[in-house]
Formats: C-alpha cells, sequence, structure tokens
C-alpha cells in the first residue's frame, strides 16, 4: 500500500514540475531529455567571432584559419573556436556571421558577435580605443533587426528552395541563445584606470549586460548559454612585458593577479545577477558556464594536458618593446620581420598572444559541453530545461 500512495506521490510530483517548466515554449517534457535546438544565436567578442569584424572592415590574414580551415575565414586562430565546437556538439553547423554577405546560411542561426567588442559602448570612436562599434547592445539591435526581415521574407516567398538559408520563424523561441563577453571592458579598463576605478565601474558593466539579457528574453529568447570571462591575467601578450616584478604581482603560475582578481569579481557579480535574473524570468533556462575555470585549469596544467608553457606564443613576435603581430610584418632593430605561426599549434595554448589555439578551444569546450563548470551543473544538450 505503502508502494501504491508513494508511487502516485511521485507521478503528481511529476506532473506538477512539467507544468512549472513548460510554460517556455523551449521546454521539453524530461529534465533528463536531449534538448532539440533547430539554431543557435550567438554574441560576443573575437573569443566567438566567426568573421563578424572580418567583413566588416579587413580580412583576417594568413595563418589564421590554417589547421582547420585551410585558410583565413574571419577566425582569430589557427581553427576553430569554442562556438564552433559547441554547435558541432549539437549537431549544428557552423554559425554564419550576420554582417557576411558571401556565402552564407542562417537556417541553424546566426553570429552577432564581433572583435573587439564590449557590453558598454565605448566612450571615445571605435579607432581610437581600438574596441568594436558593435557592442552588446548594437549586436542586440542586429539580432532584432534579422529576426524581424528574416520572418518576413520566410513568410513571403513561396518557393521553398529560397527558404532554405533563412530560419523559421517559429525556432526562434526554441533556439540556443550564448553569450560570451565582457573581456575587453576589462581590458580598456586596465589601459585607463587604476584597479580601484575598474572595480567600481563592474556592477553597470554588470547592469547593462542584464539590460540586453532582459531585451533578449523580451524579444522571445528562452535558453541563455552565458560563458564568463577568462583569466585575463595570463594573457601572454601582457605577461612576456613584465620585467622583474615585484613579489605578489605574478601568481604561482605567470599569471597578472590584480587583473585575474578583477575578471573573479566581475565573474561573481555576473553570477549574482543571472541569479536575479532567472526569478525574474519566469520562462527562462539561464545557465552560467565557468569560463574562467577552464582556461585557467589548463593554463595551470599545461604540460599535464599535452601542451608546452602556457607562456609560449604560437603565431607573432610580442616582446617587451616590440609587437608583430600574427600574419604582419614589422621593422624590428633595422630588420623585417614576420609574425608568422609555430611549427605545432596543437600544442600551444595562445595563439596570438590574445587568442587561442584550436587545440586549446578543444579542450577548454569539452570540459564546457558537459556542465561539470555549470551553474546549474547540465550540459548545452539539456540547457533548455528550467531549473526549479
Amino acid at each position: 500500500m505503502d508502494d501504491f500512495f508513494g508511487g502516485i506521490l511521485f507521478s503528481l510530483i511529476l506532473v506538477i514540475s512539467y507544468a512549472v517548466t513548460a510554460k517556455g515554449q523551449n521546454v521539453t517534457d524530461s529534465p533528463s531529455s536531449s534538448c532539440d535546438y533547430p539554431a543557435i544565436y550567438n554574441f560576443g567578442d573575437s573569443n566567438s567571432d566567426t568573421g563578424g569584424i572580418a567583413a566588416a572592415f579587413f580580412p583576417m590574414a594568413a595563418p589564421c584559419g590554417e589547421t582547420y580551415f585551410h585558410r583565413p575565414v574571419g577566425r582569430a586562430s589557427d581553427g576553430r573556436l569554442i562556438v564552433d565546437f559547441i554547435a558541432d556538439d549539437l549537431g549544428l553547423p557552423f554559425l554564419s556571421p550576420y554582417l557576411d554577405s558571401v556565402g552564407t546560411n542562417f537556417q541553424h542561426g546566426a553570429n552577432f558577435a564581433t572583435g573587439g567588442a564590449t557590453i558598454r559602448r565605448p566612450n571615445e570612436s571605435w579607432f581610437q580605443t581600438g574596441v568594436s562599434p558593435f557592442p552588446l547592445d548594437i549586436q542586440v539591435e542586429h539580432y532584432t533587426q534579422f529576426k524581424e526581415r528574416s520572418a518576413y521574407f520566410y513568410n513571403q516567398d513561396k518557393v521553398e528552395s529560397n527558404k532554405s538559408r533563412l530560419p523559421r520563424p517559429e525556432d526562434f523561441s526554441k533556439a540556443l541563445y550564448t553569450f560570451d563577453i565582457g573581456q575587453n571592458d576589462l581590458a580598456a579598463g586596465f589601459q585607463k584606470m587604476s584597479m580601484e576605478e575598474l572595480r567600481a565601474t563592474i556592477p553597470d558593466i554588470i547592469d547593462q549586460y542584464a539590460t540586453q539579457l532582459q531585451g533578449m528574453y523580451d524579444r522571445g529568447a528562452r535558453v541563455f548559454w552565458i560563458h564568463n570571462t577568462g583569466p585575463i591575467g595570463c594573457l601572454p601578450v601582457s605577461t612576456v612585458k613584465v620585467q622583474n616584478p615585484v613579489p605578489g604581482y605574478l601568481d604561482e603560475h605567470g599569471c597578472i593577479k590584480s587583473q585575474n582578481d578583477i575578471a573573479k569579481e566581475f565573474n561573481k557579480q555576473l553570477k549574482e545577477k543571472l541569479v536575479q535574473l532567472r526569478e525574474e524570468l519566469s520562462d527562462a533556462a539561464i545557465t552560467y558556464v565557468d569560463m574562467y575555470s577552464a582556461k585557467y585549469g589548463l593554463i595551470s596544467n599545461a604540460k599535464k594536458h599535452g601542451f608546452e608553457e602556457p607562456s609560449k606564443i604560437c603565431c607573432g613576435i610580442h616582446g617587451v618593446d616590440n609587437d608583430v603581430w600574427c600574419g604582419n610584418k614589422a621593422t624590428v632593430n633595422g630588420t623585417e620581420v614576420y609574425g608568422g605561426s609555430c611549427a605545432k599549434p596543437s600544442a600551444i595554448i595562445s595563439w596570438d598572444g590574445v587568442h587561442y589555439t584550436e587545440g586549446a578551444n578543444r579542450w577548454i569546450a569539452s570540459h564546457l559541453v558537459n556542465g561539470s563548470l555549470s551553474d546549474p551543473p547540465v550540459p548545452t544538450t539539456r540547457a533548455c530545461h528550467r531549473q526549479i
């Protein structure tokens, strides 16, 4: 008899749980079932830009893209990015950049990320600061236009073959929305502010981030996969310039401790804000993804995971006084030098001093998509389930 009533109680719990979670169109009937995402829409900076900034301004130069694509394809790497591996894990094609008009296919999503993008709009013109003229609010506006115009043309066109490059209007609410942005807000602050001043700006950065996430929810987005920012203090382009540091300036792995402390504070406040948004956005499934831990875990145990010293840079030449960026030529001490790539990119973590190699991106992605570094701890394949 106890088993009988226990079974009824368990069934009632399942029914109630489903009734609560099924409010969002994207939510499936079982927390253990995989989500059938028809598309991915990505927002961010160069860590996930698959060609947006290159299409808008100047294309990437060789040897970018040499490992996987065998040509430059707008990615700041020798090959695939983390967002590419996420798409592959979900059985979806790589994302076409929204700003690219040639050879694009948006049936399974679009990428609004651009290299140099920030959450807050830069105070100065983009060519003075080196950041993108497409900050997060502009990316959200691009998405809004894309959603409205693609739906219009999809519904107007009676020829099925003409619709093959456009998303179905009903798929927007079922898609996965990924975000990887914030690093450039901190990087710009390091150049212009004291650590105390920069720390004081973080709440405003996070509030503006939350405003855009709320805006995406208002536009129908329901499944959010949000990366925190990585250990910016470990980027070799900065650490290579450190000479005779005072005790405590670098951590035990050669990273600039104060910069990583700022990144961790940003991540702490971002996580707190997402907890708040889960309460306010009743139909949203929001996953906070600890990119910082994944990247720092790789950097702090590089040799254990088959990589060389994490301070090494594969493409380009960087020193205390000189920078020859990947694929560029420059005159150093009267001699013309070329910033070419290393012999074995797969053994190096940093591609160009700022971005990661395909090998590193693959390793990092494998530790993100399984959900082990997420809050709640769900893989991308089941991130559509709202956690109650």
